[in-house]
This record gives structure tokens, C-alpha cells and sequence, in this order.
């Protein structure tokens, strides 16, 4: 008996609990705005250089054909006139000064600070650093809100996001715009992640795959919201501003969200999180007692057993069986999060209008996350997840196929392949859960999301590629995902299966072991397994 037998007393998802869960899914919104804003921010526009003839209020499209041809250059790479050089009489020269094309994303910072040519590398390197930034937040922020609680954090995480945001617009360089923009995305972390904590922890165990699902499809929600800001605003510093307002809006939060009543009993502050918990019987129109709570909440309360044996994350390297399956693991993390995050940013590379595009790839994981509300519990964790990383992988290595004229086949594979990479992103967050014994499975969740990271910080280095060839980035992602596809169907299906507690029963895992089966092997079914993998992500699909 525990905590996870309290939620079905006072309402697995009551009335009080959706209200609740409704405001903690809104951040995710504001998170999307940040970790995809980058995309129109620092966008690049097509440029050439300026002619000596021509003035300073000169237009991209001021030349003609001929007057290109005569000025430029041709880059048989680029398959186009020359960005970077321009004929001086019998020789090319360097530019020393650009004209950009504002028709598309207005005036961006690659236009303001000049990131072409030799310093087009640094548009590149500000994604990545931004998500450097998210990945020491995870780190820093979840255990801050282990020890601190999660609402505080939440709303420190909240102030310094909207004061890094505001910074972010008036910075007067490069490199304190992306530091701010870093930081910026290290309190994506503490606001999305905390928030989603709490939201999932206030559910019982059968409807957290369901909250977590539709948490996610909020942050969709504000990916395309993010297209429909940079249409209508065409100022880099204005759009960072509007990005970053709605911010505030959340401030209220302050005196509408309760502190976890798990994390509470957790510190042994029973007596709050039992304040806590009658509320919410009380708003749910349930009445329950003091010793009904004492005689559930009984079991939450323990000493610490400070000569046990505390496994770590070198323990899975110890074990052979465990070593594979773990080195498959992390890399199916990279493999989902270089693929998820390198599609979402290769929308300006793709023929066709860019915020189309990008608007269609926040669209596609609507159905994508659907999807695995009506499978993961059904057909199994395993099948969906390979599947969908191999049908991914499939998708964008057709486009290496597809001939230059047919340009809306490439961005069709590619949103093929993004709805898949989703669905097999939000699927290996709880297939990778349950193959790590008990005793290590939070380090091994926490190696698993560090892996995913540095997809996510290497998938702009990549993108950087479609410049040599448009299909290329596509292909090095689709490669990734089909190899982890194939690689993890060695795994184990983890669907209705007791989970390893301890690292023995870890290495044994999957294991074709002839004997009989007792009755503690007995398969559990699905709310056991609940129940029994209580780990950071609280059984549900964990945020971006």
C-alpha cells in the first residue's frame, strides 16, 4: 500500500486533477515556442554580395538573369550563383558586403550580425549550444526539484526563462544571444519537466500513459503556434519578445498549483500532503479519512538503509546480457533524438514554403501520439517502437532515390519519417524504463536522455550538410533510425512482463531459460507493472 493507492480513492483523474493537469500542460506550450524558435530567429535567407554599382537600399531580386550571370560566379555544388564571391573585372573576389533576401523570414540575426560564408558555422553552433543548455537543465533542475520541491522550482525556473528571454532580444552580439538563448533552453527543463512531474504524479498508474500523451500534445500545439508568430512577425528581436511574454501569464501559477503530495511524503511531510490530498477529495466530491490516509500512506514512509548496496550506472557494464541490451539502448536514445530534432530543424532546407513545412511537422505528431495511446498497451512496446523507427528510416532513405524535380516527394518522406521518429520517441521512454532493473532505473534513464542530448546537440552539424546536397541530412538520419530499428528487435518485449528488480534478474531478462514457471513469475498485468516501475518518468511519455 502506498501513495499510488490514494489517487483511485479520491479519483484516478477527478475533476480536480484534470483542472490541474489542464494548467500544467500550458507551459508546454511556452517550452515549444523556445526550443523551436531558433528556426525563424536565426533563419538564413538567401544573400549575394553587393555590387560596387549598387546602392545600399539594394534588393535581393533588384538583378536579372543576366546581370547574375555577369556579376556571379556559378557554384555547381549549390547548383546556383555564388553566395560568397563576385567577379571583379577577369577575377572573383571575396564579398565585403551581402544583400539579403527579407521576402521570406524578414530580418533575422543571421541578416544583423552577417553569419555568412565563413561564419555561417555559428548558426549551426547556436542550436547546438541551446541545446546544451537543455541538457544541463535536465541535469540540474531535476535534482533541484527532488530536494527543494517542484513547485519552487518551477517558478525559479519560470523567472529566470522569461529574464534570459527578455535579454535574448536586446543583446548586442552573437554570442550573448546565444548564451541567453542557452539558458534560456537549460529553464525548458525546469519548467516543462517539473510541470509534467506534477501533473503525472497527481494521476493514478492505468491513466499516466494517457496524461503523459496528451502533455506532449501540447508542446506540438505550441511548435505550430511557433510558425504562426514568425509569419506575421518579421523582426528577429520583436519575435524573440513575443516568444517570451506569455511567460508571464504563468507568474499566477504560483497561487493556482499545489506542491507534489508525492514529493511531500517522499520528504516526510506527511501531514501537507495530506492537506493536500483532502482538497482534492473535497473538490472531487469524495470523502476520506485520516486513517483510511494513514493506513495507505503507511508503507511510503521508511528509513533509508544506508548499508545497502546503491548500484550505478558502471553496474550495467558488469553484466553481459545487461551490457547489450543497454549499449542497444542508449543507442536507440541518440538515434530517436538526432532524427526528432534534425527533422524539426530541416524545415527551412526542404522545397516548398517554410512555415508550411514546419507547421506540417508539428502537425504530424498529433497523430503520431495518438497512435501509441491505441497500441502501447496492445501490441507491444517492442513492436512499435522498431517499427516505427524502421518505417522512419525507411522513409527518408527513399528520398535519396527521388529525382530533383520531384521536390514535394522529399518533403513528403520527411514528414513520413517525422511522424514515425515521433511515435518511436515518445515509445522509448517507457520500453527503455522497463528493461533496467529496479535498482538502477533512473541512472540508466538519466544515460539513456544524456545520449538522446547529444543527438539532439550533434543534429545541427548535420543539417549543415543539405548544402552540399539537400537529401544528405535525411539520409544520415534515416540510416540512424534503421539501424536502431533493426538493432532493438533483439530486445526483450517488456508488455505485461515482471520487471527485473535487481541486477540479477536484470542480466537474466529476456533470456531463453527453459524451466517451470512458479507463481511469483506469473506475468503481472498492467496496472502491477504500474505500480511497480515507479521511476522518474511516473509510467507516462516524458516531455522533448
Amino acid at each position: 500500500m502506498g501513495y499510488d493507492d490514494v489517487i483511485p480513492l479520491i479519483g484516478d483523474f477527478g475533476g480536480y486533477q484534470k483542472r490541474i493537469y489542464f494548467l500544467l500542460c500550458l507551459p508546454a506550450i511556452l517550452c515549444a515556442f523556445h526550443k523551436l524558435g531558433n528556426v525563424f530567429l536565426i533563419a538564413e535567407p538567401a544573400y549575394r554580395c553587393k555590387l560596387p554599382s549598387e546602392f545600399s537600399n539594394a534588393t535581393y531580386q533588384d538583378l536579372s538573369p543576366e546581370e547574375m550571370n555577369k556579376s556571379y560566379p556559378w557554384d555547381s555544388l549549390k547548383k546556383n550563383f555564388s553566395s560568397c564571391e563576385m567577379f571583379v573585372g577577369n577575377a572573383t573576389k571575396r564579398c565585403d558586403e551581402f544583400v539579403y533576401d527579407e521576402s521570406v523570414y524578414g530580418y533575422t540575426a543571421v541578416i544583423e550580425w552577417e553569419l555568412t560564408c565563413e561564419k555561417a558555422y555559428m548558426i549551426a553552433t547556436g542550436n547546438s549550444l541551446f541545446m546544451v543548455g537543455v541538457m544541463l537543465g535536465s541535469i540540474i533542475f531535476g535534482q533541484l526539484s527532488d530536494k527543494y520541491g517542484r513547485k519552487k522550482i518551477f517558478f525559479a525556473s519560470l523567472i529566470i526563462q522569461v529574464f534570459f528571454g527578455l535579454i535574448a532580444a536586446f543583446t548586442p552580439e552573437f554570442w550573448s544571444f546565444t548564451l541567453s538563448r542557452a539558458i534560456v533552453g537549460a529553464t525548458t527543463s525546469g519548467v516543462f519537466l517539473v510541470a509534467y512531474v506534477i501533473a503525472l504524479e497527481m494521476v493514478s498508474p492505468k491513466k499516466r500513459l494517457l496524461a503523459g500523451t496528451c502533455c506532449q500534445m501540447f508542446f506540438s500545439t505550441g511548435y505550430m503556434l511557433t510558425a504562426l508568430f514568425a509569419i506575421y512577425i518579421h523582426e528577429w528581436r520583436d519575435l524573440q519578445l513575443a516568444l517570451t511574454l506569455p511567460g508571464l501569464v504563468f507568474f499566477c501559477y504560483w497561487w493556482l498549483i499545489p506542491e507534489s503530495s508525492r514529493w511531500l511524503i517522499n520528504q516526510n511531510r506527511v501531514e501537507e500532503a495530506k492537506v493536500l490530498i483532502k482538497i482534492a477529495a473535497k473538490k472531487n466530491k469524495i470523502k476520506i479519512t485520516d486513517e483510511q490516509l494513514d493506513s495507505l500512506l503507511v508503507s511510503e514512509v521508511r528509513p533509508e538503509n544506508h548499508n545497502a548496496h546503491k548500484a550505478n550506472v558502471l553496474d550495467i557494464f558488469r553484466h553481459s546480457n545487461l551490457r547489450k541490451r543497454s549499449l542497444i539502448i542508449l543507442f536507440d536514445w541518440f538515434a530517436n533524438n538526432i532524427t526528432y530534432y534534425g527533422l524539426s530543424w530541416n524545415t527551412n532546407n526542404l522545397a516548398g514554403n517554410p512555415y508550411i513545412n514546419f507547421v506540417i511537422s508539428g502537425a504530424v505528431e498529433i497523430p503520431a501520439y495518438t497512435f501509441l495511446l491505441f497500441t502501447l498497451n496492445r501490441w507491444g512496446r517492442k513492436f512499435v517502437m522498431c517499427g516505427c523507427m524502421i518505417f522512419a528510416g525507411v522513409a527518408l532513405l527513399l528520398t535519396m532515390a527521388i529525382p530533383d524535380e520531384h521536390e514535394w516527394l522529399v518533403v513528403t518522406c520527411a514528414m513520413l519519417g517525422k511522424l514515425a521518429i515521433t511515435a518511436s520517441y515518445g515509445a522509448i521512454y517507457i520500453f527503455s524504463t522497463e528493461q533496467f532493473p529496479t535498482v538502477i532505473r533512473n541512472a540508466g534513464l538519466g544515460a539513456g536522455s544524456t545520449c538522446a542530448r547529444i543527438g539532439s546537440i550533434t543534429s545541427p552539424y548535420i543539417n549543415v550538410l543539405s548544402k552540399f546536397w539537400t537529401p544528405l541530412p535525411l539520409i544520415i538520419f534515416g540510416s540512424l533510425a534503421l539501424i536502431g530499428g533493426v538493432m532493438s528487435l533483439v530486445l526483450p518485449e517488456t508488455l505485461n512482463k515482471k520487471l527485473p528488480e535487481t541486477m540479477e534478474e536484470g542480466e537474466a531478462f529476456g533470456k531463453k531459460v527453459k524451466k517451470e514457471r512458479t507463481k511469483e513469475e506469473v506475468p503481472l498485468n498492467g496496472n502491477d507493472l504500474e505500480k511497480q516501475a515507479k521511476v522518474e518518468t511516473n509510467g507516462g511519455i516524458q516531455p522533448n
